[in-house]
């Protein structure tokens, strides 16, 4: 299922932890969201491909990962992206900071991935962070 012309649901459900990764109508809804409102915009911002290595994670692949127990990815609210280079997650970790909406923004070891999340836009923090 295609969410936006960058972006589907098989990606932001897919784990190589070989298990059952499927979101329910809700947790699809947030995906859509997150992707509508922070994804596709940084894609197109950007001008180059966004990889997600994390979207949506059921419990127990939260678990197998080692997540957070509060984690957002549980409720479709977040994905793990990359550029492919440190340089490009910088590039698009300042795009996102500048110009959209987000809950949170965190720049994970060095600019090696990007976590974003996003609730909604009376909800989200702003939050950025340095990990």
């Amino acid at each position: 299922m295609k969410i936006t012309n960058n972006f589907t649901l098989t990606e932001l459900t897919t784990t190589s932890t070989g298990l059952t990764n499927k979101p329910n109508k809700q947790e699809i809804a947030a995906l859509i969201t997150l992707c509508g409102e922070v994804l596709q915009p940084a894609r197109d911002i950007f001008g180059e491909a966004i990889h997600v290595n994390s979207g949506f994670r059921s419990h127990a692949v939260n678990r197998a990962v080692g997540g957070a127990k509060n984690s957002q990815h549980l409720l479709g609210e977040a994905a793990d992206i990359t550029a492919l280079s440190r340089k490009g997650n910088k590039k698009l970790f300042e795009i996102i900071r500048d110009n959209l909406s987000f809950d949170q923004l965190i720049n994970e070891q060095n600019f090696s991935w990007i976590h974003v999340s996003y609730k909604s836009k009376e909800e989200n923090r702003k939050q950025v962070l340095h990990l």
